[in-house]
């Protein structure tokens, strides 16, 4: 199997698995288990770049893709992978500043962004999976 064939699996497994870890994250916290949270954020935060990674790494090896879908298919898996693409773009930097702030003890003003990034990347996440199964499980490419 190629790495342009076994990647798009890879990268749908890394962002399932930051999906959950952003799932128990946001459980411990309101639960008030800061330290467990901690933990877990950090996991999803590595998970995620190990993601990010592998996601560039496919891009820059794969050849062009077509969505092979038609009819209301091919407005409907554009809206969900431009969205996905547009939000993905913008919670990078989301990320980096709500864990800086949490790294430095900034806990006031971590929380306040906490609050906008947590949604952003849960719909990056799950859109994520979301277009890879649209892409390989509903409209797979004919062989």
């Amino acid at each position: 199997m190629t790495t342009a064939a076994l990647l798009p699996h890879v990268n749908a497994v890394l962002n399932s698995i930051s999906t959950v870890l952003l799932l128990i994250g946001f459980i411990l916290i309101k639960s008030g288990r800061k330290e467990a949270h901690r933990k877990v954020m950090t996991a999803a935060i590595v998970v995620s770049a190990v993601f990010l990674v592998s996601y560039l790494t496919y891009h820059f090896t794969a050849p062009i893709f077509v969505f092979p879908g038609t009819g209301w298919a091919v407005p409907a898996y554009y809206t969900l992978l431009i969205s996905h693409v547009v939000m993905a773009t913008i919670v990078l930097p989301m990320v980096i500043v709500t864990a800086w702030r949490a790294y430095h003890g900034q806990f006031d003003r971590h929380k306040a962004i906490a609050r906008w990034t947590w949604p952003v990347w849960m719909f990056v996440t799950t859109s994520g999976v979301a277009v890879y199964a649209v892409l390989y499980h509903v409209y797979p490419a004919p062989m």
